[in-house]
């Protein structure tokens, strides 16, 4: 896309700047200049409700706003920064940037090992630059891939991510466009490919002005955040280039690698050619166009296959979704939890079924839903799928934002590492998981009207309703909420938070360097359930092969488990002293016409290899 088509204001160099904005229900825009110099220029009516106008003598950092047909005047809805507020006016910014990543083509996503973070809590300072100091303690991990939690323009300045209402500009607390550009352009130096948490099924509910612009929503569909977004009514393909037009802006002005888009299973859309499928086609012909490698990876709870199948087969052609079924499965078994969604899965035979074909739920009844829930994934490519013992979700919208390492002894933290990171899925760690962060991740927001802080309080409380937790919900609008979920980083060089670390980077390395673990297919696969309490792992590839036994609850009783065929040479045992276990009873070398007969300690992993 040509920059004299896109929205917003763009400027083009020698203090000329366009202004595009899509009003197609007003009669005239006003275009009111309020920095540098006090000034209101009409803009010029265009085909497709749009309205337009050059103007010469503006340079960046210029302020504006759009005044309408009702004489009152609004940010423009595709600004590119906001530096005071989502009220205030939006600015112009710098186009140009000394990007240093010529060379940089991607990763493919089969390498990816993802890191989620949050920039406002992973660092003290909270701002782009401060976790640029952080990106080679990332890279050392052996992370491939940096995902940041949603970064478009928010009210205050602490949240989610997800009450974004300004999907172009970069959140001003964060650093803002310039300081996002930094960022990616030190992630590619390292190696590390930038995946963004996009929102396009809602926007929050403070700075929200787009109902004055045009028919953005439809009355047709409700969402748990009020309104749809208009994908398939009248006026919708102007609404959907607004979207389109924003993740093409990520990958060619920021050179962002991946969109993790959320919660698509809330965007509702019966047209014979969804929304889904257009912004899918279009992402990919703009990153082939640049010689780059870019995904989609959606977030959705719907278990619906056609997002992930490619388009020759009929599907929405994204490139991976998350899994919360494997989640939901493991969860359960390391935890015992059983209430609101977790009443739906069986530990271990779950967690099998997992393994084998991705969905657990592909078509069969759902106690939580009251119905039968999914579709079968089992013909699926496993690196359609990203998995994961905890994410912002999973531990944000807890009560209390508990983590794992909290909930949890440190030898189940030590197994839920290994079933992530040897799966043969896309594996994620949510920041800190890797050294056993206790900070919580707790659910924060910084509103200025009254009555929506008042509403996101009453909500909070009222989600926790079907899980019986009885303690007190923290005040997300409370500033200390949000301090408590601030990173301890020193945690990471003391005591078992140190070899948990070093046992996540030992896991990465064998995931990475070993043949059989790097290879992403669930057919070169066998999986045991032996006596409800043990998972071995049979997998190959090419020459090599690998046998993974997870031993989770039950007794410690010797185990007699039949082995394939060969000599294998055990590679890690986490109940061995170095990782703070027990002591091994384990051998270090089998022979499978003799077995393993041995103690498999509660809660433990071993790895043998083989090489034919």
């Amino acid at each position: 896309m040509n920059r004299e088509d896109c929205l917003g204001a763009i400027y083009l160099g020698e203090e000329r700047c366009q202004f595009l904005v899509w009003a197609p229900l007003v009669d005239k825009v006003n275009l009111h200049i309020v920095s540098p110099e006090d000034k209101i220029i009409p803009l010029d009516a265009i085909e497709g409700g749009y309205h337009r106008a050059i103007i010469d003598g503006l340079r960046p950092g210029c302020q504006y706003f759009y005044q309408l047909n009702d004489g009152k005047q609004y940010p423009d809805p595709a600004s590119r920064f906001q530096a005071d507020t989502v009220h205030g006016p939006s600015q112009v910014v710098e186009p140009f940037f000394q990007w240093n990543d010529r060379d940089w083509r991607g990763i493919p996503i089969e390498k990816y090992i993802i890191y989620e973070l949050h920039v406002g809590t992973f660092t003290e300072e909270g701002t782009f630059d401060a976790l640029i100091t952080k990106l080679d303690e990332i890279k050392d991990l052996g992370i491939t891939a940096l995902e940041l939690m949603p970064v478009a323009q928010f009210p205050g300045l602490r949240n989610w991510g997800y009450d974004g209402v300004y999907p172009f500009a970069v959140q001003n607390s964060y650093g803002g466009p310039s300081g996002l550009r930094r960022l990616v352009d030190a992630c590619h130096s390292r190696g590390l490919a930038v995946v963004l948490d996009v929102v396009y099924n809602h926007f929050g509910p403070e700075g929200n002005y787009m109902s004055s612009y045009g028919p953005y929503f439809t009355e047709r569909y409700k969402t748990p955040w009020g309104s749809a977004i208009n994908f398939d009514g009248p006026y919708s393909d102007e609404v959907r280039r607004f979207f389109i037009e924003n993740a093409i802006y990520w990958l060619t002005d920021f050179h962002i690698d991946a969109l993790r888009l959320d919660a698509l299973h809330s965007i509702l859309d019966i047209s014979p050619f969804t929304f889904i499928e257009e912004l899918s086609q279009a992402f990919s012909e703009q990153s082939s166009a640049m010689g780059r490698r870019a995904y989609l990876i959606g977030e959705s709870a719907a278990n619906d296959t056609r997002l992930i199948q490619t388009r020759q087969q009929g599907g929405y052609g994204l490139n991976a979704q998350w899994n919360d079924d494997f989640h939901h499965s493991l969860h359960v078994l390391l935890t015992g939890e059983n209430k609101g969604y977790y009443q739906d899965y069986d530990g271990l035979k779950d967690l099998v079924k997992a393994f084998k074909t991705g969905f657990v739920y592909t078509g069969q009844y759902s106690k939580y839903r009251k119905r039968r829930h999914g579709r079968t994934s089992i013909d699926l490519p496993a690196a359609r799928f990203v998995v994961f013992s905890q994410n912002h979700d999973q531990v944000g919208n807890r009560m209390k934002g508990d983590r794992l390492s909290e909930m949890v002894p440190f030898e189940k933290l030590k197994l839920a590492s290994a079933i992530v990171l040897l799966s043969p899925f896309i594996p994620l760690l949510f920041m800190g998981e890797e050294y056993g962060e206790i900070a919580p991740f707790r659910y924060f927001v910084h509103h200025s009207d009254i009555l929506i802080i008042s509403s996101v309080r009453k909500g909070r409380r009222e989600e926790f309703s079907s899980f019986e937790w009885r303690e007190e919900v923290p005040d997300p609008q409370d500033e200390a909420t949000f301090l408590s979920s601030k990173l301890d980083h020193s945690l990471k060089n003391y005591g078992w938070h140190a070899v948990l670390l070093d046992l996540n980077r030992e896991l990465i390395k064998i995931r990475k360097h070993n043949p059989v673990f790097a290879n992403l297919n669930n057919n070169a696969m066998q999986i045991k359930e032996i006596d409800g309490n043990i998972m071995m792992i049979h997998r190959w590839m090419g020459k090599s092969e690998s046998l993974t036994i997870f031993k989770f609850g039950g007794n410690e009783e010797p185990a007699n488990l039949h082995i394939p065929d060969g000599s294998w040479k055990k590679l890690l045992d986490s109940t061995e002293k170095k990782w703070h276990g027990p002591g091994s009873d384990i051998p270090n070398q089998i022979e499978s016409k003799i077995g393993l007969q041995s103690i498999l300690h509660l809660w433990s992993f071993v790895i043998y290899t083989k090489e034919n």
